[in-house]
């Protein structure tokens, strides 16, 4: 019946399941930095589904997850910024951010 067969897909073209960064994904972090004490960035890699992204964790554990590219524009805010980028595949996240998301269990519903 041929349902599962390659023969017709165009193997040049990348499948992108999700939007790519944007200046303003760039901008969201930014602000979080600034507007908090003792923000660290844990990198996530990119997948089939999502570009690069990095999840901003503050002093209290909240967080913001955004868009940004690359591992080097990421790394770039990080520098400016003088803030520690962990990758988060290697280190995890902190318990503070578990902990800020069982205090705000209305943030999950997003």
């Amino acid at each position: 019946m041929g349902w599962f067969s390659r023969r017709g897909a165009d193997r040049t073209t990348p499948t992108k399941l999700d939007r790519e960064a944007t200046a303003e994904d760039l901008a969201a972090l930014e602000a979080f930095v600034t507007s908090r004490s003792g923000v660290e960035f844990y990198l996530e890699p990119e997948t089939t589904a999502t570009d690069t992204t990095v999840v901003a964790i503050a002093h209290d554990g909240e967080w913001i997850r955004r868009r940004t590219g690359s591992p080097r524009a990421a790394g770039k805010i990080a520098q400016r910024h003088a803030i520690p980028l962990y990758e988060a595949a290697r280190t995890g996240y902190p318990e503070r951010m578990r902990a800020w998301n069982r205090a705000h269990p209305e943030r999950r519903a997003r």
